[in-house]
C-alpha cells in the first residue's frame, strides 16, 4: 500500500509560481507512476499530468503544457509539480495519485493523497 501526502499549496497572484510536493510512503515508490489531478469548484476532477515509473516519461494536459513540470525523486520517495505562469483558472484542489501502470497515465489510479488547495488571484 502507498500513502501520499501533498504539500505546497497556497495563494499566489496570477503569473506567479508554486511548487507542490507529494511524499509517498512504502518501499516500492519507484514502481509507481505518479499523477497529478485537480478539482475546481463545481467542476469534475481533471488530469493535470503524470510521470511514468518505467522510463520517466511525462504526459501533460493541454491546459498546463509548457507551464507545469512534473518530476520525481525515487531516492526521496517524492514527486513534485512545478507550476509557473499561474492563471486564475488554475485555482483548484490538487491531488497526487499513484498507479503501478506505466503506459497509459490518464487512467485509473490506485492511491490518492488528501489534496492541497491552490488559489490564483487575478
Amino acid at each position: 500500500q502507498v500513502q501520499l501526502v501533498e504539500s505546497g499549496g497556497g495563494l499566489v497572484q496570477a503569473g506567479g509560481s508554486l511548487r507542490l510536493s507529494c511524499a509517498a510512503s512504502g518501499r516500492t515508490f519507484s514502481t509507481y507512476s505518479m499523477g497529478w489531478f485537480r478539482r475546481a469548484p463545481g467542476k469534475e476532477r481533471e488530469f493535470v499530468g503524470a510521470v511514468s515509473w518505467r522510463e520517466g516519461r511525462t504526459d501533460y494536459a493541454d491546459s498546463v503544457k509548457g507551464r507545469f513540470t512534473i518530476s520525481r525523486d525515487n531516492a526521496k520517495n517524492t514527486a513534485s509539480l512545478q507550476m509557473n505562469s499561474l492563471k486564475p483558472e488554475d485555482t483548484a484542489v490538487y491531488y497526487c495519485a499513484a498507479t503501478p501502470r506505466s503506459v497509459y497515465l490518464r487512467g485509473e489510479y490506485d492511491y490518492w493523497g488528501q489534496g492541497t488547495q491552490v488559489t490564483v488571484s487575478s
